[in-house]
């Protein structure tokens, strides 16, 4: 069995993988459960990806002797042309690596729509050119309020019109069709450059936005579980 751990700003995503199949996932946002829940889960391999605590100390508490900590310099089962590769996220490594783990020689775009919307590409040979990043759903609605001097902050609304008739859905309306409008956009841009390409969404905001996209998307929320196991399997097998 195979321990993935993937660390994000206030949670900590796990799961269990036989060989390349899910077997179980859990979220953790208390770190004693998380021990306790591996100390439970006892695996031959394990890989951590963190974009906050230090991996290493994550690594202390799995206490596996074959863990893999997810950074810049270890191998791949990519191509990595980014020109700053030790200021490039793990999380976005682990999605490339997870859009060519389900869709092999494809040109693949992966969306991650989480704190940032973040936008990379990957081709049919594996080569990983890097891609974007913006504002999040969150982000958006506390920057207007923030910066603003009377502008509410507002929560998101499933249904949003094109008009808003009052502030509060003015201010979803421009937040959420401007986010749609930036998805559709660079999903039409790629597009045009790749034809065939195929279109990944995952991230904490993929239900929100999955049904909202007119182009065609496949929903892959455990895309950064699956990537990690690929480069973790890839790495013990070298």
């Amino acid at each position: 069995m195979n321990l993935i751990i993937d660390v994000g700003n206030s949670t900590a995503k796990v799961g269990i993988f036989d060989q390349h199949d899910l077997v179980e996932k859990r979220t953790f946002s208390d770190e004693e459960k998380l021990k306790a829940w591996i100390e439970t889960h006892p695996a031959s391999h394990a890989i951590i990806s963190s974009v906050s605590k230090a991996a290493r100390h994550v690594a202390a508490i799995v206490k596996n002797e074959k863990c893999y900590l997810l950074h810049h310099a270890l191998p791949l089962p990519i191509i990595n042309h980014y020109s700053t590769p030790t200021t490039l996220g793990v999380d976005r490594l682990a999605g490339v690596c997870g859009a060519i783990e389900l869709f092999k020689e494809t040109d693949t775009l992966v969306i991650d729509a989480g704190t940032c919307i973040t936008y990379d590409f990957v081709d049919k040979q594996k080569n990983y050119f890097g891609g974007s990043i913006s504002p999040g759903l969150k982000m958006r609605f506390k920057a207007v309020h923030t910066f603003t001097a009377k502008l509410p902050l507002v929560d998101s609304a499933n249904a949003v019109g094109l008009i808003g008739d009052s502030t509060e859905s003015s201010i979803q309306s421009g937040v959420i069709n401007g986010m749609i409008a930036e998805i559709e956009g660079i999903i039409m841009r790629y597009q045009d450059k790749y034809p065939g390409l195929r279109v990944i969404l995952c991230g904490g905001d993929t239900a929100f936005f999955e049904n909202k996209l007119k182009a065609s998307i496949f929903a892959a929320p455990d895309l950064v579980l699956i990537g990690l196991n690929s480069i973790l399997i890839y790495n013990v097998n070298r």
